[in-house]
């Protein structure tokens, strides 16, 4: 990681953190999800920022997390508001240039929204774990809240609704609380613990395995590098990206200019064992990846990955990934 280097990005009245490695004219831009960092991308900063490869690989700290700035606000965290970040991060490291576009978890929608509103700075957007769906005008936690916390089931989304709980939950020890997380929605998990059935009123990481060992997709360092980085700004910043759903909907989801289909060349990658698949019972999301893309150029299903597909199989991933370029 010797050659990784660090730039700040001033966007607006926020700074955000942006790991860069490579020096090629193409931009890469690579958005994590929660509770990760940069960090996450990892493998993707050094296949593809490697010399000679013509890419410039940046991977940013989303505000709330890492070395950004972490506005306290719950309406900072809105989708706009991120994209607004990843613009400025491509018009810093891209010169000019539009980038490539790389998003995971959270990061998948910010990825995804980003090549909607900021169009002529994405070349091309590739989602992992989270298809596109183009954000709706009702409250998506009224789902949610149908599906699981009215039937008396907890769900981690309604769970993270109020202000300060989750914070203190999770905040008590932060390198057990991403322990527990990661591996519950790992593939060695089959993603059974993160959707375990539990009473609507238990907390985040009550029936939650902290395994011993870990699985060496995270070794002890690289789970060390998270936790202190989640420390850095506290769990407030990265659990408001869920508290802003409801004004996504206000501020996205009547919004016909630009229209919900992407035009840039997309494609999508998920762990088949991802738990983004269970969340609702008898609806597959990875369906319907190609609903809202225009050109759409594939769907990868890493066999045996869960939902940190780019951490758990890098090759796999990297390779999906180099396939996809190699069509723009």
């Amino acid at each position: 990681m010797s050659e990784i280097r660090f730039q700040q990005v001033s966007a607006g009245d926020v700074t955000i953190n942006v790991a860069i490695r490579g020096d090629g004219p193409q931009p890469i831009v690579c958005v994590h999800g929660w509770p990760e960092l940069w960090y996450s991308w990892r493998h993707q900063l050094a296949h593809f920022g490697q010399p000679g490869s013509g890419y410039t690989v940046a991977a940013v700290d989303v505000r709330g997390y890492g070395g950004s700035s972490a506005p306290h606000p719950v309406e900072a965290y809105t989708l706009t508001a991120i994209c607004g970040d990843i613009a400025a991060v491509i018009d810093a490291v891209g010169g000019g240039t539009p980038a490539i576009v790389l998003g995971h978890d959270w990061g998948a929608p910010i990825a995804w929204n980003t090549a909607r509103l900021h169009a002529a700075r994405v070349l091309a957007v590739c989602g992992l774990s989270v298809p596109y769906l183009p954000v709706g005008p009702d409250d998506p936690l009224d789902r949610w809240r149908a599906l699981y916390t009215d039937q008396g089931k907890f769900f981690y989304q309604i769970y993270f609704q109020d202000e300060g709980v989750a914070e203190a939950e999770l905040g008590a020890d932060t390198l057990t609380s991403i322990r527990k997380i990661y591996y519950s929605a790992s593939g060695e998990a089959n993603g059974a613990d993160f959707v375990r059935q539990k009473p609507a009123d238990s907390a985040m990481l009550d029936g939650l395995i902290d395994p011993e060992p870990f699985p060496a997709w995270c070794s002890p360092d690289d789970l060390r590098v998270f936790a202190d980085g989640i420390d850095a700004n506290g769990w407030r910043g990265p659990l408001n990206r869920y508290r802003a759903q409801p004004l996504d909907a206000v501020e996205l989801g009547s919004l016909t200019d630009p229209g919900p289909n992407l035009v840039q060349p997309a494609a999508f990658i998920g762990g088949e064992l991802d738990v983004v698949r269970a969340f609702a019972e008898g609806v597959d999301p990875y369906d319907f990846a190609d609903v809202a893309c225009d050109d759409f150029r594939g769907t990868t299903v890493v066999p045996g990955a869960g939902h940190w597909v780019q951490q758990e199989a890098p090759e796999a991933t990297n390779e999906a990934l180099a396939a996809f370029f190699a069509t723009l």
